[in-house]
């Protein structure tokens, strides 16, 4: 091993504004002491750095001739999950933009405020292990 993955920084014309938007999926804390450069550490320690670009140019998921640039994918258990999370965050500011339609298992991608695609992804993971018996 090289190095650890310190954090993921995310390009956006407003970083304080994505940056809750994000903390609103995952929870954890926000540091915006300088607006042009917010980070965002979630529960369990991951972090992400939302930096302010002017003149930013937002990813048209599927257009190649505005490439996403990059993708977060989020896991919830079921398809009935992902209605509920489809609610909520839309009610922060996400567009949805297409529907694998997968019964058991699926996606749906969705376009934050500044336009860069992620996706609700359900029924991919395995369930955790259930609890020892004690």
């Amino acid at each position: 091993m090289i190095a650890t993955l310190q954090l993921t920084v995310i390009d956006c014309p407003d970083a304080r504004a994505l940056g809750a938007f994000y903390q609103g999926i995952l929870g954890g804390a926000l540091d915006g002491s300088d607006p042009s450069w917010v980070t965002l550490t979630a529960p369990g320690g991951t972090r992400f750095a939302f930096q302010e670009v002017p003149f930013h140019r937002p990813p048209r998921w599927p257009d190649p001739e505005h490439p996403q640039q990059f993708h977060l994918d989020f896991e919830v258990p079921t398809r009935a999950d992902v209605e509920r999370a489809q609610e909520e965050v839309v009610a922060l500011g996400a567009t949805l933009l297409h529907d694998s339609g997968g019964e058991r298992s699926g996606f749906r991608v969705f376009a934050d405020p500044a336009g860069h695609p992620f996706c609700l992804c359900y029924g991919q993971l395995p369930p955790p292990p259930a609890p020892a018996a004690g």
